[in-house]
């Protein structure tokens, strides 16, 4: 089997689904529940200092529902991979609980009036976020590199320094690459969607989140065990 370098490493191929899930997450957050991410916590911290500081009306809230949250979801993270072991089949725990606060945010966006700044969309963004922080410390555990799945700062990073034109060999610049793409494929057809409705991007998520632990999951958990 090749290694986890190779986009066609079944662990390789789950994180890149993952990360493409990731930005149709951050358009919901972003341009439909007021300006914030529920997965990128970098974004979060400036967002929220430009709302502090009072530029152009943004939220300081909502950032702070998302940053508090997303710490609480990599607690769990982190102790589900100390205390339950093996690394594989912590990731499947990590995807089951994804797949339940997502599926459970779109429902309550299709039964409820969401209002951005308001406790409803702080709701979905808690949820959210929490989510991405159990799946981010379960992945941090892996220790895939530069394949995170919720940021590309260091995936960028080592796709240019690894690169021959800096004079690296190029290693995993396939995966990296995936990763930069699946991330943007994301993005438009999360804006794309939620220029219908919230409803119908979250319900992208839920979806892409449910098929990843059917179709790609228990491929991951075996390699990622050996």
């Amino acid at each position: 089997m090749p290694g986890t370098d190779s986009i066609r490493h079944p662990l390789t191929r789950t994180l890149l689904v993952l990360t493409l899930t990731t930005g149709v997450i951050d358009a919901a957050c972003y341009l439909g529940l007021g300006r914030v991410f529920a997965a990128n916590m970098t974004g979060n911290v400036v967002l929220l200092g430009f709302g502090i500081a009072g530029s152009a009306g943004l939220p300081v809230v909502a950032p702070l529902v998302s940053l508090g949250a997303f710490l609480l979801g990599a607690v769990l993270g982190g102790r589900m991979a100390a205390n339950l072991p093996p690394k594989g089949a912590n990731l499947g725990r990590a995807m089951i609980i994804e797949v339940g606060l997502i599926a459970f945010a779109t429902l309550i966006a299709a039964v409820f009036d969401i209002t951005p700044d308001h406790f409803s969309g702080d709701l979905i963004i808690g949820l959210l976020a929490f989510a991405m922080g159990v799946r981010n410390a379960t992945v941090r555990r892996l220790k895939v590199a530069d394949l995170t799945t919720t940021v590309l700062t260091l995936t960028l990073t080592g796709l240019a320094a690894d690169s021959q034109l800096a004079g690296g060999e190029g290693a995993g610049s396939w995966r990296r690459g995936g990763a930069v793409a699946a991330m943007l494929v994301g993005a438009v057809a999360g804006a794309l969607l939620v220029k219908a409705d919230l409803v119908w991007v979250l319900l992208a998520a839920a979806l892409l989140t449910l098929a990843t632990w059917l179709v790609f999951m228990p491929a991951a958990i075996t390699s990622a065990d050996r």
